[in-house]
């Protein structure tokens, strides 16, 4: 029986484990938690998008006087919340817990260090163990990046683990990042009533993401937040009792301003560094990441690396199917992880989602390109539910028609990407989405309708095909 030992129990760790067991594979996953779900379930995807849905109901509930229906002010009891977040967590984990018993995965809770490539040694609370395997699948995952030289130890400091923690609803916060952490993050602590500021190094919010997209979000953040700093850096800052006084400098010069609260959020950094790396052929590359051919497989034959370990883009799900592939590659399948489009979703009001090729992209790799774009004003369902704040777009190949990506800004966008997805993997045409009758009134509809648009002959948009 091959002997798999998984290190690092997040969505691409367990999904390893249980895909071995799965294939009759005795396994061992060793994580530090008391069950499986690594920082998604506990500190991250999972816990961020319970309060965000508590963010979303907040505000609709204050959209809705334009409605006809008003609410009293809200009361918000921050310990109530917490345990809504936590309850949620531990629902998820005490699942995969379960779900790792019936596998007959034998999880370990500790911290593993490689004492040559096919054995590890397992340090717990009660003591130690040496497990000897055939292979050993890398799932370390990722920690938030710190800035050097504000490296603060403060509880007025925040990172995207401690601000999920909500120790409090500040008056004022600055996020320091406007990717999709610190906007998802801002986004919750300001429909909570705190007056958030977002500072950024680059002239956009979300760098790398389609611009038509980010600029709808961006309207509704400068109207939720108290204020965007774009093209603006942070100087230095310290902690005092009450406060973090910040210095920053953009375009109208050096300025000093004072918050509740700083949340750093500019990132994720691999965590590469496992002990006992340095014994085996495995190499780290420049920027942290361990690296890894088609199947995940080391320059160690017999260690692979899946998720954020293995490279960018950093996504749960993207580790997930990582996991299918070095199961399969050791079960000695020809399986290789290349897939047409990764996609990518933030998680803001509006959300944006995107899967394969952007304008950008196109651009810089000299490919032609129609674009599509349907806009939400004209969109039944949007005018209905009175979320008119949207777009759906399309990258289209002006010979063969085939969609090449998908980009889409507005309510729920996160769940219409997987349409877009699947056109792309399956190498559907403009032609095919448009002739895939889509229920009405939805919001997928826009996805047909931006093909329809291609075309000169969308029924809701007067905009002939150009000769």
């Amino acid at each position: 029986m091959t002997r798999v030992a998984v290190v690092g129990a997040g969505p691409g760790g367990y999904a390893a484990a249980f895909y071995a067991a799965d294939l009759g594979m005795q396994v061992t996953l060793i994580d530090p938690e008391k069950n499986p779900g690594g920082v998604c379930l506990y500190r991250g995807c999972i816990p961020s998008k319970a309060l965000l849905h508590v963010a979303k109901v907040l505000d609709e509930a204050s959209h809705a006087r334009e409605w006809g229906i008003e609410f009293g002010a809200p009361k918000i009891d921050v310990d109530r919340l917490r345990a809504y977040k936590n309850k949620v967590v531990e629902k998820l984990t005490g699942g995969t817990g379960q779900v790792a018993k019936l596998r007959k995965v034998n999880y370990v809770q500790g911290w593993a260090s490689i004492v040559t490539p096919t054995r590890l040694h397992i340090r717990t609370a009660g003591g130690e163990e040496f497990v000897d395997v055939d292979y050993i699948v890398l799932a370390t995952g990722s920690e938030p990046t710190r800035i050097p030289g504000f490296s603060i130890n403060s509880p007025r400091v925040l990172d995207s683990t401690s601000a999920l923690d909500l120790p409090e609803i500040p008056g004022t916060m600055l996020v320091i990042g406007g990717g999709y952490i610190g906007l998802e993050l801002g986004s919750v602590y300001a429909a909570l009533g705190t007056k958030v500021s977002v500072v950024e190094m680059t002239d956009g919010l979300l760098p790398g993401a389609d611009r038509d997209l980010v600029r709808i979000l961006a309207k509704r953040v400068e109207e939720t937040f108290d204020k965007v700093m774009l093209s603006t850096r942070v100087l230095s800052m310290k902690a005092s009792g009450t406060s973090v006084p910040v210095s920053l400098e953009g375009p109208d010069g050096p300025a000093e301003a004072s918050y509740d609260y700083v949340l750093v959020a500019i990132g994720r950094r691999p965590n590469a560094r496992v002990p006992g790396l340095d014994k085996t052929a495995v190499q780290v590359t420049d920027r942290g990441f361990i690296q890894t051919d088609f199947q995940r497989r080391s320059e160690e034959p017999t260690i692979f690396a899946i998720g954020d370990v293995a490279g960018e883009p950093m996504l749960a799900h993207k580790a997930s199917h990582e996991a299918r592939v070095a199961v399969e590659a050791i079960e000695g399948h020809k399986s290789v992880f290349e897939p047409a489009a990764i996609p990518a979703v933030v998680f803001t009001d509006p959300e944006i989602a995107w899967a394969g090729l952007t304008e950008a992209d196109a651009e810089k790799q000299g490919i032609k390109v129609d674009v599509a774009k349907f806009p939400w004003p004209a969109s039944g369902r949007a005018i209905a539910i009175d979320r008119v704040d949207g777009m759906t777009k399309l990258l289209i190949d002006p010979e063969t028609e085939r969609i090449l990506g998908v980009g889409i800004v507005g309510s729920g966008a996160g769940e219409l990407i997987a349409e877009g997805m699947l056109a792309i993997e399956m190498g559907a045409t403009a032609s095919d989405v448009k002739l895939t009758i889509h229920a009405h009134p939805t919001l997928s509809e826009t996805v047909m309708e931006s093909a329809e648009m291609f075309f000169g002959q969308a029924t809701h948009v007067y905009k002939p095909k150009r000769k």
